[in-house]
């Protein structure tokens, strides 16, 4: 049986632009998988296509069960999104904004209310609770769209990119939040360009360029792929940057052969790859010490999400400037040139 998110072969173009070029996906109920990939890769797209937002040009998507391009609006009663930019009634209350998206949930208006409430105190918008939201600041704004996506508690929640523009406090909040959902069964797919919050809160995670999956896995599992832990050394002294790389070329994971030692004559920093965890991290600083080297930093380093994306796309993650994402370019295209969206009429 496909998960509560499935998508199989999906292809969207426009004009010259593939944002989508055989995407699958399968999501379990009650798991979160994390779309990673850089600007441009199809990830907002692949959204789009699942919230019923966009039609594919081939390919097919289920989402809790019902068919995407037969019956989307039935997917629609089973789903939250949050998208990459606030979409919040600018004249109306942070309140009143709740209020409403409760009241279009046909939840009775004493219910709208009480959950406005509850949202409110729940993203640290209570003081602000009966100002227009167009007073909010940006990060005020994009909280309220995150608490407007959650006013019922769907199946199924899809949120892009939710915590860009939010400080370090409000990132951690939201964190909380996804996994209180979750824990209570709801799945989840989450586009992020920051990789510790697909560390943290993904039980999966699909690496995503030029519009086709790349690599998929746990977190894990990823890493594991980028090779193993390495050492890395800032010596004190620059003219002593060869002795020094002599010393870890013997400890690589070459071992038996001298292992390749990455230098950073700016910074004095020496990185080799190793195997042997504390272990042998002590013996290096004791062969250093027997040498005479000084150090100003040592330590033992176990390959980051960062280092996966680098490794899989050949650049780190892209922070900010989602606006300038091809796919989401594309995508405001094709609605200002096309009614793109689905109806019911084309099942």
């Amino acid at each position: 049986m496909p998960g509560a998110i499935y998508a199989e072969g999906l292809v969207k173009t426009f004009g010259d632009v593939k944002a989508l070029d055989g995407v699958d996906l399968d999501v379990p109920e009650g798991t979160v998988l994390g779309l990673l990939g850089p600007n441009g890769a199809g990830k907002t797209t692949t959204v789009r296509v699942l919230t019923t937002l966009l039609r594919p040009d081939s390919g097919r998507a289920v989402v809790a069960g019902v068919d995407v391009l037969k019956h989307p609006n039935e997917v629609r009663r089973s789903i939250g999104l949050s998208g990459q930019f606030a979409a919040v009634d600018e004249y109306l209350t942070g309140r009143e904004n709740l209020t409403m998206v409760g009241q279009l949930y046909q939840m009775s208006a004493r219910d709208a209310k009480r959950r406005s409430v509850e949202l409110l105190e729940r993203f640290n918008l209570a003081d602000a609770a009966d100002r227009p939201a167009k007073t909010y600041s940006g990060g005020m704004r994009r909280r309220l769209d995150l608490a407007a996506a959650l006013v019922v508690s769907p199946p199924v929640m899809f949120m892009d990119e939710p915590t860009t523009g939010l400080d370090p406090r409000n990132r951690q909040g939201l964190w909380d939040v996804i996994q209180e959902l979750v824990a209570g069964g709801t799945t989840l797919l989450l586009t992020t360009q920051y990789l510790e919050e697909a560390d943290r809160l993904a039980d999966d995670i699909a690496v995503v360029d030029h519009g086709k999956v790349i690599a998929r896995g746990t977190s894990d599992q990823l890493k594991q792929r980028t090779g193993g832990e390495r050492i890395e050394v800032v010596v004190h002294e620059r003219d002593r940057i060869a002795d020094a790389r002599g010393i870890l070329s013997g400890h690589g994971a070459a071992r038996g052969a001298a292992a390749d030692v990455a230098v950073d004559q700016h910074t004095r920093k020496l990185t080799v790859p190793v195997s042997g965890g504390a272990k042998l991290l002590a013996e290096v600083i004791r062969d250093l010490d027997g040498a005479g080297i000084e150090i100003d930093d040592i330590g033992l380093r176990r390959p980051t999400l960062d280092d996966v994306f680098i490794s899989l796309t050949g650049h780190a993650a892209e922070r900010g400037d989602t606006d300038t994402d091809t796919d989401a370019k594309a995508g405001a295209k094709a609605d200002a040139d096309t009614d793109t969206t689905l109806s019911e009429d084309q099942s």
